[in-house]
């Protein structure tokens, strides 16, 4: 008679602490975007114009909290691809192929551009530090500020609009969060494409739709620990 196989047991300790699984760190991880983004937007929207044929006259007035905002961009970026990563963690195999390359996508353009946008600004300012007479006006100067006002009202917040479509089809599709939150990103996405490039504040409506569903997410985690 042969003796039974010996069971082996893992005496290892998981690699990932229980409490840092999702969904209560893409909860987190989008309300620290949420707010940190929407800091950076206002401190750009308190010191420099929205046009982009603007003269520079915030190089000299408010140079330090422009910087102050950009520094901000890599930290919200950061939070914002672990928001991508647990969200999509969290659809598991309800994940639809399309919708999840559409959702995926759109949003590592939206921080490619947010990225592309903080880069141009930043060097305008380390280029009037070198040239402070020599900047201002000039044609490197107009070039590179018009280029930073597309990157961010026309091309990053256009594909932030694509995002939330998608992640509310997703989330319609799986349950993701509640249908009035889904239809909402829906009316926020479609306001977000036609008014970005005319109303200032409509960039502040992403943030503050990761904002929501990052709540929901927190709450709807809390409430099945208790159950």
């Amino acid at each position: 008679m042969r003796n039974p196989s010996p069971v082996i047991i893992d005496s290892n300790p998981p690699l990932i602490h229980p409490g840092l699984k999702t969904p209560r760190a893409a909860a987190i991880a989008g309300i620290l975007f949420s707010l940190l983004l929407t800091c950076s937007l206002w401190l750009f929207w308190q010191s420099v114009p929205v046009s982009p044929h603007e003269t520079g006259s915030w190089l000299k007035t408010s140079s330090e909290r422009v910087s102050l905002a950009l520094n901000l961009i890599p930290f919200a970026g950061v939070a914002f691809l672990w928001f991508l990563g647990v969200l999509r963690d969290r659809l598991g195999e309800k994940e639809d192929q399309f919708f999840a390359t559409v959702f995926l996508g759109s949003g590592l353009l939206f921080l490619g551009m947010i990225f592309v946008t903080a880069s141009a600004m930043g060097g305008l300012i380390h280029a009037y530090s070198v040239a402070t007479g020599e900047l201002v006006g000039s044609p490197a100067f107009s070039f590179g500020r018009a280029f930073a006002f597309d990157a961010m009202q026309i091309y990053a917040f256009k594909m932030a609009a694509v995002f939330m479509i998608s992640t509310s089809t997703l989330a319609i599709k799986t349950q993701l969060v509640t249908r009035l939150i889904a239809y909402l990103g829906y009316a926020s996405a479609l306001f977000l494409l036609i008014g970005s490039g005319y109303l200032d504040w409509a960039l502040f409506i992403f943030p503050a739709w990761v904002l929501l569903v990052s709540v929901y997410i927190l709450f709807d985690n809390l409430r099945g620990s208790n159950n």
